[in-house]
């Protein structure tokens, strides 16, 4: 397993598309209500990218091994579709959620994070689901720092999910990025402590917990890219780009509008 370990110069080329990735989604935020399909999102989030930040949108044709090309520049993962959902015509409604993933290229570098919107007024479950995942992905990006493993960040993640009543799912994790939108190491949000790779300083990764409200199986759609819930039940996702600090961590995707971390319990 190769690991990019960054310089500061690179650091700083991350820090930029990070921002810029999160700057996407402070823009969107007004736009996502009833009514607005995911095209319209979609729209505006390319032209944002391409016109004014003078940047590229990195899922608009990607294809890995097996895949057809992604059609959109963002994506748009609705109820109980996990991940990967692509951008239609289909509007918006009250009390749907949305998980919307933005990757930007700047300068070579990428910078990918994702955010829950609740469209108009969800229900006490959507929300608790969604609160709930957010403060998984950031317990998991506490434990960032030299010396500590892979597993101390899978591991946070699973249990305060799973205390919660919640399901993680299994099959996607997050990943290496830098140059490429996918390096490794593959960034587990199920684990056993003290296990999987050391940390070092420079290395810049994922982390982007799929917490389902009931159980974790999924199944791939006929499309071939949108992610769904086996049993139906509501799925959230909440994402940020880590660097691993010589005495912690930094999270790069972070902007005027981005949430504070959640308060420490008392």
């Amino acid at each position: 397993m190769t690991i990019s370990i960054k310089t500061a110069a690179d650091v700083e080329g991350m820090r930029i598309a990070g921002r810029l990735a999160s700057e996407v989604l402070d823009m969107l935020t007004v736009h996502v209500k009833p009514g607005v399909t995911t095209d319209q999102l979609d729209k505006l989030a390319h032209d944002h990218i391409v016109n004014v930040q003078g940047a590229i949108p990195a899922p608009l044709n990607y294809a890995p091994p097996g895949y057809t090309p992604y059609p959109k520049s963002i994506c748009t993962s609705i109820n109980h579709q996990v991940c990967h959902g692509i951008p239609s015509d289909r509007p918006l409604k009250n009390g749907d959620i949305v998980n919307i993933d933005v990757t930007v290229i700047k300068d070579g570098w990428h910078g990918d994070t994702s955010r829950m919107f609740i469209v108009g007024e969800g229900s006490i479950a959507a929300r608790r689901l969604c609160q709930l995942t957010y403060e998984a992905m950031w317990k998991g990006i506490v434990k960032v720092k030299p010396g500590a493993r892979l597993g101390d960040i899978g591991h946070a993640i699973q249990t305060f999910a799973e205390n919660a009543g919640f399901s993680v799912v299994r099959e996607f994790c997050g990943h290496g990025i830098g140059r490429a939108f996918h390096e490794e190491p593959q960034v587990l949000h199920y684990g056993r402590p003290g296990t999987g790779l050391v940390l070092e300083p420079g290395m810049t990764f994922t982390i982007e917990p799929m917490i389902n409200a009931g159980k974790p199986g999924i199944r791939e759609l006929a499309d071939g890219w949108t992610i769904v819930t086996k049993d139906h039940s509501l799925s959230a996702q909440w994402e940020h780009t880590v660097l691993v600090t010589d005495s912690g961590h930094e999270v790069l995707t972070r902007s005027a509008h981005s949430l504070p971390p959640p308060a420490a319990p008392a």
